[in-house]
């Protein structure tokens, strides 16, 4: 089972975050009160944001859980012991 796929999460994995997002926002705002109430809207946004921030990434052909940036540091590595 893989969550990242090419830079970016699974397209399954992008829907669950999306789903689970906003099961737990909706879940909280209505069986909790006060303060946990707040808490619980709170961390379901953030899991909602984070499966959407996910999604537009992979629309926009972007990666960014890639680890690319380990390839351009050796690349300059090299060229600076030359």
């Amino acid at each position: 089972m893989m969550f990242i796929r090419d830079g970016n999460f699974a397209p399954w994995f992008r829907i669950l975050l999306w789903a689970a997002g906003i099961a737990v926002a909706a879940g909280s705002y209505f069986l909790l009160s006060g303060l946990a109430m707040f808490a619980g809207a709170v961390v379901g946004m953030l899991i909602l944001a984070t499966g959407t921030y996910a999604e537009r990434a992979n629309m926009l052909h972007l990666k960014p859980f890639d680890n690319s940036y380990k390839k351009a540091r050796k690349s300059y590595e090299e060229k600076d012991d030359e």
